[in-house]
């Protein structure tokens, strides 16, 4: 199984939560996205947790792109 540092990725005060918790979480829980990042992905997207933006459509379709490209 693949592991991350959450304190790396996650606020700090969401680092030490499990990780159902943290797919329910606002995406303000991410480190770098703020209040108003997760306000605007509402409001084009009706993204609300961490899980609804893993499964936005067209992240999968960015991630595909990508690894369609050459490697640097």
């Amino acid at each position: 199984m693949a592991s991350i540092d959450l304190t790396k990725v996650l606020d700090k005060a969401w680092s030490d939560k499990s990780l159902p918790e943290i797919l329910a979480a606002p995406v303000s829980a991410l480190k770098g996205v703020s209040d108003r990042d997760g306000e605007l992905l509402k409001e084009a997207f009706n993204v609300t947790t961490v899980a609804d933006l893993a499964n936005l459509k067209y992240v999968h379709w960015a991630q595909a792109l990508a690894a369609l490209a050459p490697a640097k």
